[in-house]
């Protein structure tokens, strides 16, 4: 039975507002600038490797160090995102603050020798580490300290990409298939904001991404409905392919993993094994493109984020599947970095492969990928909507969401993250 008392609900919650932002507050600054940081030296680490094509054949050497260090001050800050899922559906060990600068170290090792990962891992391990030092810093209860590791995760995404609306969801979303937690909404949404603010703040910002199809119709609108139905149709049908990519890479990614740590007995051969396997590829498909994050490439007419947003760019009918098994073997073998942006590299490719199959526009079609990709690895279809307004705008909105419900639905019930709980079935059993 609900209680009553003297007290007016906005006072209540004009104070867990006002007592959310100061408990954020240093969350906000110290991931924002650890997440600048953690970018300047990507950035610096990929022009290094981009000028030093030798690099990579130290690559097995990277990945026996990296498994050192972790093996010698890690612990369990090797589980990395999982842990901090964990630790907000259970709490438990604890997020150990010597996770953030261990994944932001062996993070700009595995780019600066040539391993095909992303960011988005490391800036959320930043995120959840440095959420969970403070909150345990203040003596904060158990359920104020799993709200404040929602922060490091909102935070952490929406610094590292600059999009802190879908930061906010995202760490909202990203817990549960099928749930969201709401009482943590507003901390989410001021720690997102403010980590961005931050991270720009200190001179880094993010790569633009432009979508100029303005709506050319391929057919004429009907009556009352506002959307052009056959490029409809077609952006359903890249929302099959979009979401069996996603499963494609989830499972390829656990395989390769389950399997290096059944049939090599010696851990640490491992990454020696990976790395050996990603020069090898490298020389099979002729071009270092598939190598690091992938936005830009070391020349400006080869295969990347950003040129297959371009009709005229030389992007290979399989550049995706490239990506896929680079980015699945680097990561699965031990080294260390996000999986988002090479999912937006896959989508962004095969979105421009599928824009010129079906006749479609392919910037808005590689944009449709970019983040459908992403929506279905992580089951985000909701975070992923936004992102896509945030990053090219809201004009085709209609359109990021079906492709991101559509890949929701058809990457099934795997993803990325093992922790993530299966609240509600995707269809009726």
């Amino acid at each position: 039975m609900k209680q009553h008392t003297n007290k007016p609900e906005q006072v209540t919650v004009a104070y867990q507002l006002l007592r959310w932002t100061v408990l954020v507050l240093p969350v906000a600054l110290i991931v924002g600038s650890l997440v600048a940081l953690f970018l300047w030296l990507l950035d610096k680490s990929t022009q290094l490797r981009f000028e030093h094509e030798w690099l990579l054949y130290l690559l097995p050497a990277a990945g026996v160090l990296i498994y050192w260090l972790y093996r010698l001050g890690g612990k369990n800050a090797e589980r990395g995102n999982n842990l901090i899922m964990d630790e907000i559906h259970q709490p438990g060990g604890g997020v150990p603050a010597r996770m953030a600068p261990l994944v932001l170290l062996t993070t700009v090792i595995t780019h600066l020798f040539g391993g095909s990962a992303g960011r988005e891992g490391t800036a959320v391990q930043i995120g959840g580490s440095m959420a969970a030092w403070i909150g345990k810093t203040l003596g904060l209860t158990e359920r104020d300290i799993r709200i404040l590791l929602m922060t490091g995760i909102a935070a952490g995404f929406g610094a590292v990409f600059g999009t802190p609306i879908a930061g906010t969801v995202f760490a909202l979303e990203v817990l549960a298939i099928g749930a969201m937690r709401y009482d943590a909404l507003v901390p989410c949404l001021i720690a997102a904001v403010l980590a961005d603010i931050v991270c720009s703040a200190w001179g880094i910002s993010h790569t633009h991404y432009h979508i100029l199809y303005t709506g050319t119709h391929l057919t004429p609108y009907i009556p009352f409905v506002k959307a052009d139905l056959l490029l409809l149709l077609k952006v359903i049908v890249c929302g099959v392919a979009f979401g069996l990519t996603s499963f494609l890479f989830s499972w390829l990614i656990h395989a390769i993993k389950y399997n290096a740590n059944t049939y090599i007995k010696i851990p640490w051969l491992i990454p020696v094994v990976g790395g050996l396997i990603v020069i090898a590829m490298t020389f099979v498909v002729g071009t270092r493109d598939y190598l690091g994050l992938g936005v830009n490439s070391q020349s400006p007419d080869g295969i990347s984020i950003v040129n297959a947003f371009r009709d005229t760019a030389h992007i290979s009918e399989w550049s995706w599947l490239w990506k896929l098994v680079f980015t699945a073997v680097t990561l699965g073998m031990g080294f260390k970095g996000g999986e988002v942006t090479p999912l937006f590299f896959m989508g962004a490719a095969l979105g421009h492969t599928l824009a010129l199959l079906l006749g479609a526009p392919v910037d808005l079609f590689a944009g449709l990928g970019f983040i459908a990709v992403f929506a279905g690895a992580t089951n985000t279809p909701l975070a992923c909507t936004l992102m896509g307004v945030e990053l090219f705008g809201a004009d085709h909105v209609l359109y990021f969401a079906v492709a991101c419900f559509t890949a929701y639905y058809f990457s099934g019930h795997s993803g990325i993250y093992a922790s993530q709980k299966l609240m509600v079935s995707k269809f009726e059993h």
